[in-house]
């Protein structure tokens, strides 16, 4: 498993990489400038959150190393690594329902309410890295 060691990158592709959840102690990254926004991130091994221009974007507790984090039109993917299983919300559009595919299996369509925010269960203590991916359906 790969942890970002940087805590958050670029990638060559435009997409982002975050979080370490090997850290015993809070790090975070702030005003850090991708694709014209302004992201911050603040991770360790008990909590991952990653905001865009202020606005929440990804949580996960407890904390994860994020991977190839693609924000798109109709949604979002990305892989996510851990050492224990993770609850983990993203910030998408309010009031819409979303199709959410975890580890390949379609686990069903999820609508988020007002705040837009979207939870769901990734099984990381046995795999280590699973890639999601949320579209809108």
């Amino acid at each position: 498993m790969a942890v970002v060691e940087e805590l958050l990158r670029s990638e060559a592709d435009g997409a982002i990489s975050f979080g370490n959840h090997k850290l015993t102690k809070k790090a975070k990254v702030e005003d850090y400038e991708h694709a014209g926004d302004l992201l911050k991130v603040k991770t360790y091994g008990e909590i991952t959150k990653l905001e865009k221009n202020g606005m929440f974007l990804y949580e996960s507790v407890p904390g994860t190393s994020v991977l190839h984090f693609v924000e798109k039109e109709d949604g979002v993917e990305f892989v996510v690594e851990g050492d224990k299983d993770a609850q983990i919300t993203i910030g998408l559009t309010d009031d819409t329902e979303y199709e959410v595919i975890v580890g390949g299996k379609n686990t069903g369509i999820m609508k988020t309410g007002l705040g837009g925010k979207l939870s769901l269960s990734v099984e990381l203590e046995t795999t280590g890295e699973v890639p999601v991916k949320v579209v809108k359906s």
